[in-house]
């Protein structure tokens, strides 16, 4: 029967990570945890027939095992970063996007392919499935375009999660005629653990779907490999992979970049951008004992949290785009060099089961890579839709979108994008788009706050600071053609036609 049992090497000595024998716990419970922990695995491994199913299954435990047991080691430890060793990252560690070189058309193009992180539902924008439907498309068109303009092969690959598998591939589907080479894989799907036994919740392997989750977009490099397709890209002549979050709408190829990549000699990039006052939650670079790293906010000490958020002392954030080098990312892999700081994701069930998620982010991989750095990019390539305030922006005529791909439109005078809060009444997608009769003109505006049972009519223009407020019981109606600059409005409007 597969389990989770230790191997040697020739010497004797345990190779394997699933194994407790490489492992120093200082603390008894730690090492309890860990063989309750080990003896539940086995179990559900047991449960899987197929000799084939159960293999990869076993797999996928083997390295949520290991997960867990980095985890328990960290806490039992008591690690966390040494806040007084981090620091600014220095000048030759993050590159200016205006000191590399330009080029219109890069020679490496057809070692290159590119990955969306495709694993989020989009349950805060009340969207059923995986709330990138739009953006599979457009990033899709995208590459399609420049395989034909480029006459290259650079073929598009999807990292889903069990959650957005299915409607994804009805997607992609409809697009298998284009010019372009689409390629998908899941990420993994690993047992949420119940916060006091700290056991697996799930009862066997193919239960309650709530029972299990997708271990953050860290866990790009082990399924990539575990899938086949890194091998089969690497056979296939490729040698760089551009990866982003499906979501932000501003990722798309820069040849520019990789040119760059390949002559700096870099196995790993990180496009940042300045922080901005909307970005204070984002991951950072950081030097930490003169390596450079990724520093999230979940790992920062609650006492220095606002040194974290200060503008001042963290000029740049994580854009997640990502260029990496494959065969860079076989060798970290295979040689087991991966240790990605564990995030801890509390969560609570329906139910009300207080569980724990253990998760890593895939720019936390910067340090196992030679020559990483980061590459300060212009805020036109981080274009993320995470909410309908987002979605406010993207679909209006701040940007053009053209051949799948957005751009600032040039009439904005000022280089910044509006700030835009619209409230719960168009929190949901559904209820944002019925209460537009079509976007607003925004080209001139600075700050936008919406909040209430608010509605707008076609044709409206917003310019500098804009602030509309309907209480509790109002209703405001924005009359079509209506021009708003620098005005407040409040209490209740409602024009009829006549």
């Amino acid at each position: 029967m597969a389990s989770l049992t230790p191997t040697h090497a020739a010497g004797g000595q345990p190779h394997h990570p699933h194994t407790l024998s490489t492992l120093d716990f200082q603390g008894a419970s730690s090492a309890a945890a860990a063989n309750a922990m080990r003896t539940e695995l086995n179990r559900l491994i047991a449960q899987v027939k197929d000799e084939n199913e159960r293999e990869l299954f076993r797999n996928e435990m083997g390295n949520f095992f290991l997960l867990f047991t980095r985890w328990l080691g960290e806490r039992s430890k008591g690690t966390k970063i040494n806040w007084d060793k981090v620091n600014s990252p220095p000048e030759d560690q993050v590159v200016p996007y205006d000191s590399i070189p330009k080029v219109e058309s890069s020679p490496h193009m057809n070692k290159l392919a590119v990955l969306k992180l495709n694993g989020g539902l989009g349950t805060t924008m009340g969207c059923v499935g995986p709330k990138s439907a739009i953006e599979v498309r457009d990033g899709m068109i995208s590459v399609s375009y420049l395989n034909k303009a480029k006459n290259v092969n650079v073929p598009f690959i999807l990292m889903n999660s069990f959650n957005t598998d299915d409607e994804t591939k009805r997607i992609v589907q409809k697009y298998a005629t284009h010019n372009i080479e689409i390629l998908t894989f899941n990420q993994s799907r690993y047992p949420r653990i119940n916060k006091d036994s700290l056991l697996p919740t799930p009862r066997n392997p193919n239960g309650d779907i709530a029972d299990w989750y997708p271990p953050g977009h860290g866990d790009l490099f082990d399924s990539l490999n575990n899938s086949g397709l890194l091998d089969q890209l690497i056979a296939d002549g490729k040698e760089y992979l551009f990866v982003s979050n499906v979501d932000n709408l501003g990722a798309t190829v820069d040849e520019s970049i990789l040119n760059h990549m390949v002559e700096s000699g870099a196995e790993f990039l990180m496009e940042v951008t300045d922080k901005t006052r909307a970005d204070i939650k984002g991951g950072t670079l950081i030097d930490y004992e003169g390596q450079i790293r990724l520093l999230e906010i979940a790992q920062v000490p609650a006492e220095h949290v606002e040194d974290f958020k200060s503008i001042k002392k963290f000029k740049i954030f994580n854009t997640n785009n990502l260029w990496v080098n494959l065969k860079a990312i076989k060798r970290v892999v295979e040689a087991r060099e991966l240790s990605l700081e564990v995030i801890v994701n509390n969560k609570t069930t329906e139910s009300g089961e207080k569980v724990i998620q253990l998760e890593t982010a895939v720019g936390a991989g910067i340090k196992h890579f030679h020559n990483a750095h980061g590459v300060n990019v212009p805020r036109s390539r981080f274009l993320p839709v995470k909410s309908t305030s987002d979605l406010f922006l993207v679909t209006s005529d701040l940007y053009s979108l053209n051949h799948g791909e957005l751009s600032i439109n040039p009439k904005r005078m000022f280089n910044t994008v509006p700030l835009v809060k619209l409230g719960d009444h168009f929190k949901k997608v559904n209820n944002f788009l019925a209460r537009f009769n079509n976007p607003p003109h925004i080209l001139e505006l600075d700050h936008l706050t919406v909040t209430g049972d608010v509605s707008f009519g076609s044709d409206v223009v917003l310019k500098g600071t804009v602030i509309i407020v309907a209480n509790a019981g109002s209703h405001i109606d924005i009359p079509s053609g209506s021009i708003l600059e620098n005005k407040v409005v409040s209490g209740n409007l409602h024009i009829l036609d006549h």
